[in-house]
């Protein structure tokens, strides 16, 4: 059995900065659904530069 000591559900952008913190001194795991890369946090910044890409 794998044993870590904290495991973070989730590999969005909150995800991932906690298991940062955490790694500091702990033992890491992360479980997600996608790939870190493909995650909705990431494809959300792309729709956010787009529409305000028109405001000065």
């Amino acid at each position: 059995m794998i044993e870590h000591e904290v495991l973070v559900v989730g590999g969005g952008l909150a995800g991932l900065r906690a298991a940062i913190e955490a790694a500091q001194g702990c033992d890491v795991a992360i479980v997600s659904q996608v790939h870190p890369v493909r995650s909705h946090s990431g494809a959300a910044q792309g729709g956010i530069n787009a529409s305000l890409a028109n405001v000065p």
